[in-house]
Parts: C-alpha cells; sequence; structure tokens
C-alpha cells in the first residue's frame, strides 16, 4: 500500500528501511517521504516506531 502518494513511497519500503536499522528521519531523507504534503508523515512515523518495536536486537 502506498504511504506517500506524493513520491510513490509504500509502506514495504519504509518498514524494509526500518528493519535495516533507519529511524524515521534517515528514511525521510533517503525517499522524500514526507517531503511534499506532508500528509503522510504521521502515518510514515507511526509504522516505523511500529516496526522498531518488533525488530529483535541481537544479544
Amino acid at each position: 500500500m502506498y504511504i506517500c502518494l506524493c513520491k510513490a513511497i509504500s509502506d514495504k519500503t519504509i518498514v524494509q528501511s526500518a528493519q535495516n536499522g533507519c529511524d524515521y528521519a534517515q528514511i525521510r531523507k533517503q525517499t522524500g517521504v514526507g517531503t511534499e504534503c506532508g500528509k503522510c508523515t504521521q502515518v510514515a512515523k507511526s509504522l516505523v516506531k511500529e516496526v522498531i518495536s518488533t525488530v529483535k536486537i541481537p544479544a
């Protein structure tokens, strides 16, 4: 599903980046999510938070 229509950024792109250790600021810089109209910002941030909270940190 598209999260950012302006930049055509999907939830898969955001999830993969977050799983690879990127925070919202890094994802925004890499993809441009939230940089046009800004309507996707809250959804994108929530998605990143959700992924980061479920990623297992190696012991």
